[in-house]
């Protein structure tokens, strides 16, 4: 018998925003060899932490965002993600929390256009924060993939009836 952990008996818990300025969210743009893709703004819970003081910590680091230069935060979906993704340690179970807030143009124009991300071997991976009209990040190579419910949505502030997404597995998700 293995001793390897087995791909998703670990669950990690991401929060996220979606910061709307407008009509425009902020999304996160990654270089990767061979790709480009995006992520929402956020990050992993760490241990002990509360939610709300998570996604508080990720919006400052990645945008400089303050609390009090945000609209409160309103949890708008939760996205149960269970994919395979290339490395050596065994891939985690994923539980998204995907908030929505809104800011006025004055304070998206002090955010952070940049966000810089320490890697293990040391290095650093720079992500840039891009402002993109809503309706048009149905194609967008997202993670998690939401683009399709973000377009969907009628406009920024529309009531969400139900706030579980679809899971997201390895039969319906390759990984970028």
């Amino acid at each position: 018998m293995s001793d390897a952990p087995t791909p998703f008996s670990r669950i990690k818990v991401r929060t996220s925003a979606l910061v709307f300025c407008g009509d425009d969210v902020a999304v996160l743009r990654r270089r990767r060899p061979g790709s480009v893709h995006y992520t929402t703004i956020g990050g992993n819970v760490e241990p002990g932490e509360d939610f709300t003081d998570a996604l508080r910590r990720e919006l400052e680091e990645e945008l400089g965002l303050v609390p009090e230069h945000a609209a409160d935060a309103q949890l708008l979906w939760i996205l149960d993600a269970r994919v395979t993704r290339p490395g050596p340690t065994p891939s985690p179970r994923k539980i998204h929390l995907i908030y929505r807030l809104h800011i006025t143009p004055e304070v998206r124009s002090g955010l952070a256009t940049e966000e810089h991300d320490e890697l293990p071997d040391g290095t650093t991976e720079t992500g840039h924060i891009e402002w993109i009209d809503y309706r048009k990040t149905r194609d967008l190579p997202l993670f998690p993939p939401i683009g399709a419910a973000i377009a969907d949505l009628p406009s920024p502030q529309a009531p969400v009836a139900n706030p579980a997404l679809p899971p997201v597995t390895d039969e319906n998700y390759t990984w970028i």
